[in-house]
C-alpha cells in the first residue's frame, strides 16, 4: 500500500538545537575521519549502532589495563575491583530507568533480553520449583505482538508459541504508520499471557501508545515487554510510569559497547521465573542430586559475564546523563522535523511511517520514486553518508506498505542540520545520477 505523500506545518525549518553538535562530535574519535576519498564521514546509521564517545572507550581500556579480573570469583585485590566496577555500572543503569538495582539484569544485547524471557516463560511449564510454573505459557494461551515489531521481539515469540502450543495473535497497523488499536479488547484477552510491543519503531520512527496496552494487559492478567531499543537510547524512560513487567535495550545503540544488553523485570516477576542460561555464578547450591539457583539478578547470568562492557555501558550512561536525556529527545524531534520537511519538499521521495512529527522518534525511512533503496544507499555511500537500506529486520512492515525496502536515515546527539542537508542533496544526487525526473509531489 502508497502512503499519501504529507508535509508537515510550516515552522519546521532550522531553529537552534539543543546540543551543541560540533563539541559533541570532539567527543566521538570516529567523527573524525574521512571515508570515500577523503569525504567527511556523514554516520546516520545510529539506530543499527551508535558511535562511541571517547569516555566510553577509555573505560573499556581502563578496565582491561588496570583491573581486569572475574567479577563476583575470587578474594584477591582485582576481582574485588572488578566486582564493585560491575556493580557501580548495574546501580548507574537502574537509576538511568528508575528502576531497583536488583531488577536490572545484564545480557548480551536485546535480542538476548527477549529471549531470557521467552525461554523463561517456556521452560515454567517444566519447572521443579512451584514458584516457577506461575507464569507458564501452554496450549490455548496466546501471545500478543505488533505488526511494526523488530525480528527480535516477534522470532522469539513465534518459536515460543511453537515449542508450546500457544498462539500469535497481533495488532496491525494504519496507512500512516501507527498501531491500530480498534480491536485491542479482542486481541489482547483473558487468553493473553504477554503482550510484547516496541515503543518506538526501528523502521517507521513511530512512538507507540503505551498506555491503553498496559491497562488492556493488566485488565486480563498478562505480563507485557516493551522492547526499548530505539527508546531508552534517545528519550528519557522510567520503568515505574512504563507500568510494563519488563524492558530491554541493547548498550551499542546508547553510545555503549557492543556485546551487552539489560533486561529489566518487575522483582516479583522475575523472581517468579525459572533461569534460561544455567552454570556458574547463578547457582546457590550444587550437589549431584541437583542444584538450586541465585535470586535474581544473578539468576539470569550465568558464567562470567562482559564485564568491560559493562563498564562502558555505565560510562554511557554517564554521557547522556550529563546532556540530559529531555534535552537529547528536544535535539531529535529539532532534527526530524526539519528532515521530514526537507526530504518530503523532494518529488518522488515518500515517507514510510508518520509523516508528522507527532508521537515520532528520529528514524525516518523513505523511498524514491524509480530507485531501489539499495541504488539510493550506494549513491549515498560514495558521498560519505552511511544509512541504512533493506527491510530493516522488520519485514512484516515492508510488506504491509507494499514496498521492497526503505532507506533509513537515524539521528543521534552528533547529528547536526549539516548532516541532514547533506542526505537532502545526496537524495537528488541519486536521482540525477539515474536520470530520474518524477512530477512534483502531491500535498
Amino acid at each position: 500500500m502508497t502512503q499519501t505523500v504529507s508535509r508537515p506545518a510550516a515552522g519546521a525549518r532550522k531553529q537552534p538545537l539543543p546540543l551543541d553538535v560540533e563539541a559533541i562530535r570532539a567527543d566521538f574519535p570516529i567523527l573524525s575521519r574521512t571515508v570515500r576519498d577523503g569525504k567527511r564521514l556523514v554516520y546516520l546509521d545510529s539506530g543499527a549502532t551508535s558511535q562511541k564517545p571517547r569516555s566510553v572507550l577509555d573505560a573499556e581500556r581502563d578496565f582491561y589495563e588496570n583491573h581486569n579480573a572475574a567479577p563476583h570469583r575470587g578474594a584477591h585485590q582485582l576481582a574485588e575491583e572488578a566486582t564493585g566496577l560491575y556493580e557501580a555500572a548495574r546501580a548507574k543503569i537502574a537509576e538511568f530507568i528508575g528502576a531497583a538495582v536488583e531488577e536490572v539484569v545484564f545480557t548480551r544485547n536485546t535480542t538476548d533480553a527477549v529471549n531470557t524471557v521467552a525461554y523463561a516463560l517456556s521452560n515454567a511449564a517444566t519447572a521443579k520449583e512451584p514458584s516457577f510454573r506461575r507464569y507458564a505459557v501452554g496450549q490455548g494461551d496466546e501471545i500478543v505482538v505488533t505488526e511494526m515489531e523488530h525480528h527480535a521481539n516477534l522470532v522469539p515469540w513465534q518459536q515460543l508459541c511453537e515449542r508450546t502450543g500457544a498462539t500469535l495473535r497481533w495488532l496491525g497497523l494504519t496507512d500512516d504508520g501507527r498501531l491500530d488499536l480498534s480491536d485491542l479488547a479482542t486481541v489482547v484477552n483473558e487468553r493473553t499471557k504477554l503482550v510484547a510491543v516496541t515503543q518506538q519503531s526501528n523502521i517507521l520512527g513511530t512512538i507507540n501508545p503505551l498506555e491503553p496496552i498496559v491497562a488492556r494487559a493488566r485488565e486480563v492478567g498478562a505480563l507485557v515487554l516493551v522492547d526499548g531499543a530505539q527508546s531508552v537510547p534517545h528519550q528519557p524512560v522510567d520503568v515505574t510510569a512504563l507500568g510494563a513487567d519488563f524492558l530491554v535495550f541493547s548498550g551499542h545503540k546508547m553510545l555503549g559497547p557492543t556485546g551487552v544488553g539489560v533486561l529489566w523485570g518487575r522483582y516479583e516477576v522475575l523472581d517468579a521465573l525459572p533461569p534460561f542460561l544455567t552454570g556458574g555464578s547463578m547457582i546457590e547450591v550444587v550437589r549431584m542430586e541437583g542444584s538450586t539457583f541465585m535470586p535474581p539478578p544473578q539468576r539470569f547470568e550465568a558464567g562470567v559475564p562482559m564485564t568491560a562492557q559493562v563498564v562502558g555501558l555505565g560510562a554511557a550512561v554517564d554521557y547522556l546523563q550529563a546532556l540530559g536525556m529531555d534535552t537529547v529527545l528536544a535535539h531529535e524531534e529539532a532534527l526530524t522535523a526539519y528532515a521530514l520537511e526537507q526530504l518530503q519538499a523532494i518529488p518522488g521521495v515518500t515517507v514510510i511511517g508518520p509523516p508528522d512529527t507527532v508521537a515520532r522518534g528520529g528514524a525516518v525511512s523513505f523511498t524514491v520514486e524509480g530507485i531501489h533503496p539499495h541504488d539510493v544507499g550506494q549513491v549515498l555511500d560514495d558521498l560519505g553518508i552511511a544509512v541504512r537500506v533493506g527491510h530493516h529486520c522488520a519485514w512484516p512492515v515492508v510488506r504491509r506498505y507494499g514496498v521492497p525496502a526503505t532507506t533509513r536515515a537515524t539521528f543521534y546527539v552528533h547529528t547536526g542540520y549539516d548532516d541532514v542537508d547533506a542526505l537532502v542533496e545526496g537524495v537528488r544526487a541519486a536521482q540525477r545520477f539515474f536520470g530520474v525526473t518524477p512530477e512534483e509531489a502531491t500535498a
